[in-house]
């Protein structure tokens, strides 16, 4: 946890994207995610280009080292040539353009009145052109939590990324479905001082995206960025972060890491440790007779076993930043993102793996370290683990300088892992396919916020407050207010809970992916309601029916209570000493889906206390 002298030193920023719904920003493909066999593939290598000051950008050139092949898969009915870069883009979504000026009406930001659609280098392959299309919309604009306002710096529309499929260290596979999809961008300003005020700000603003009529709802739609710093480091970008309830951890755990990368600064100037000269050695001869597993397969493909010498580091590589995360994984993150090797042995954690003794003893008398000295060895293909050797001597130089920018990954336990480094200005240059956009504010409606929404659902609709706000954030949210209105003889709150908690509790009892019913299912659903061709106390066995593809309205017609008292008689007559219990079982068993349980046990009641006639 941090210190209150941590927390005052706290700083924090998030940049949060909200996917939205309809058509892609340039292009009339539909943003709709596809998981079937892509149609066709296209295979292609980046590179990063100078931006308007002539400069290439630091994360771009990073990219490009590596030396990767993109291979991006489409689709013939919902991706076009915009997408595969072979056309240039069509005019921006104006339906995208609106949405996004709701929102700067919402929190009060100064739209400008001339906007300029600009290209941002991205050299990693989810983009096949090499850039992404972005649009600074609005500057300014606030949002209040408990712990004080928070002004926002930026929003802009930009269109969505790539998917990434798999890789290799050789190749990535992206699928081109999701690039081009409208994104709202919001960024905020580094008002945020505390890990609980994060998360407070990422649930305001995020309440206010999803307030707008023509977002995307449901898992992967919403991603928020966090740059997080403290007193004496360097603002660091965790990216892509989902899980609003592990803001906190991963807030205090990052600054943890930063905290402690600068007690390591000041310790390596207190002990005057000086980095040698970069000198790689080869070790595999030395090595040639190991039997550790990792190492032999290594040679066995004629790799090589490579090292280095870190002079005065024993003890240091081993040092913990967060819980379970040191030093080394810190050299190791690098070594993988750079070189794309598995990781790297060093000597604060040998002999193991299957490294001996010995094998250490002799590691350390050819790299020729001292009692305080340490050192780093990979086993991959020579050119890789020379690459991976350089990334480790490049982030040991770093630890002398305190807290390197960059930009990282969260990881499921709070901690965060190296992605590259922090991206500058130099990636930025004008879109000169796209006309330049003159926004009118002068006919955009401000929409109900959900907060204005969860207490109309309670006053309105008679909804628990819990309700209310389930089916407000939900993406049944339209579908509750069209059936509303349109069935009004159907209490709202079984509405909503059959949208909600009924394809839950279908997807927890019966083990069926309940996700895959459509609004049109839920709709003949209420149709079938309203028209008494169903009882509501069957729902789940009609919608099980409906993801199973075997519902016929036959089996669900309501038998009339002339043909129900019938089969009940023909019941009681065969069984007349069995007890009312067992009577009732028999009479659900036979008329399961052709009457409600209410009605069965109404009218067998009935006929009991008549004496079976």
């Amino acid at each position: 946890m941090l210190t209150k002298m941590q927390q005052t030193n706290l700083k924090c920023g998030i940049e949060i994207h909200q996917q939205l719904e309809g058509k892609k920003l340039f292009c009339n493909c539909p943003t709709q995610l596809r998981e079937d066999e892509p149609h066709f593939t296209i295979k292609r290598k980046l590179r990063a280009v100078a931006g308007e000051g002539g400069v290439i950008d630091v994360a771009a050139a990073q990219e490009q080292a590596r030396n990767l092949t993109f291979v991006y898969q489409g689709y013939k009915d919902t991706t076009c040539l915009v997408e595969a870069d072979c056309e240039p883009p069509h005019e921006i979504n104006s339906d995208a353009l609106y949405t996004v000026l709701q929102f700067c009406k919402l929190v009060q930001a100064k739209v400008y009145p001339v906007i300029q659609v600009m290209r941002k280098t991205v050299v990693d392959g989810s983009n096949t052109s090499g850039f992404q299309r972005t649009a600074l919309i609005a500057r300014g604009g606030i949002i209040t939590t408990s712990e004080g306002e928070v002004r926002l710096s930026n929003i802009s529309l930009e269109e969505e990324a790539c998917k990434n499929i798999s890789e290799t260290p050789a190749e990535r596979v992206w699928r081109m479905d999701r690039l081009g999809i409208p994104l709202i961008e919001i960024g905020t300003e580094p008002d945020i001082t505390s890990p609980l005020q994060c998360q407070e700000a990422s649930k305001r603003i995020g309440i206010l995206l999803r307030s707008l009529p023509g977002v995307k709802r449901g898992l992967g739609t919403i991603r928020q960025d966090i740059n997080i710093s403290i007193e004496g480091g360097n603002r660091i970008e965790v990216k892509g972060f989902q899980n609003l309830v592990m803001i906190p951890a991963l807030v205090e755990l990052e600054a943890q890491r930063q905290s402690e990368l600068l007690t390591l600064k000041q310790e390596l100037a207190e002990r005057k440790i000086k980095l040698e000269e970069f000198k790689v050695y080869d070790l595999s001869k030395l090595l040639e007779h190991s039997t550790s597993k990792m190492l032999r397969k290594t040679l066995d493909a004629q790799g090589k076993v490579l090292g280095f010498k870190l002079t005065g580091f024993a003890g240091l590589i081993k040092r913990e930043l967060q819980p379970n995360y040191r030093v080394g994984t810190e050299f190791s993150g690098r070594a993988k993102v750079k070189a794309g090797v598995g990781g790297i042995f060093h000597s604060d954690e040998l002999p193991n793996y299957g490294i001996t003794a010995e094998e250490v003893a002799s590691v350390r008398e050819e790299l020729d370290c001292q009692e305080k000295d340490a050192f780093i060895l990979v086993a991959a293909e020579q050119k890789r683990a020379k690459l991976a050797l350089e990334a480790v001597y490049e982030r040991a130089q770093e630890l002398y300088l305190g807290v390197p920018k960059e930009v990282r990954k969260d990881n499921p336990d709070g901690t965060t892992s190296y992605m590259r480094p922090l991206p500058g200005a130099a990636r930025m240059y004008p879109e000169t396919d796209v006309p330049l956009v003159r926004p009118n504010l002068r006919n955009v409606q401000i929409p109900e916020t959900l907060e204005q929404k969860f207490s109309r659902y309670q006053t309105q609709y008679n909804l628990s407050k819990d309700l209310a706000e389930f089916i407000a954030k939900s993406e049944m949210m339209p579908l509750f207010e069209e059936l509303v209105g349109k069935y009004k003889e159907l209490k709202p709150a079984f509405i909503a809970e059959t949208l909600t908690s009924t394809p839950l509790e279908i997807k927890r009892n019966y083990n069926l992916d309940s996700d895959k019913l459509t609004e049109d299912n839920f709709r003949d659903l209420f149709l079938y309601l309203s028209q008494d061709k169903i009882h509501k106390d069957i729902v789940i066995d009609v919608l099980i029916d409906m993801l199973k593809g075997t519902f016929d309205i036959k089996k669900y017609a309501l038998l009339s209570t002339e043909k129900i008292h019938q089969v009940l008689k023909e019941i009681v007559q065969n069984n007349p000493n069995a007890p009312f219990s067992a009577l009732m079982g028999a009479a659900v068993k036979q008329l399961e889906g052709k009457a409600s349980g209410k009605v069965i046990s109404e009218e067998l009641k009935k006929m009991v206390e008549r004496g079976h006639k």
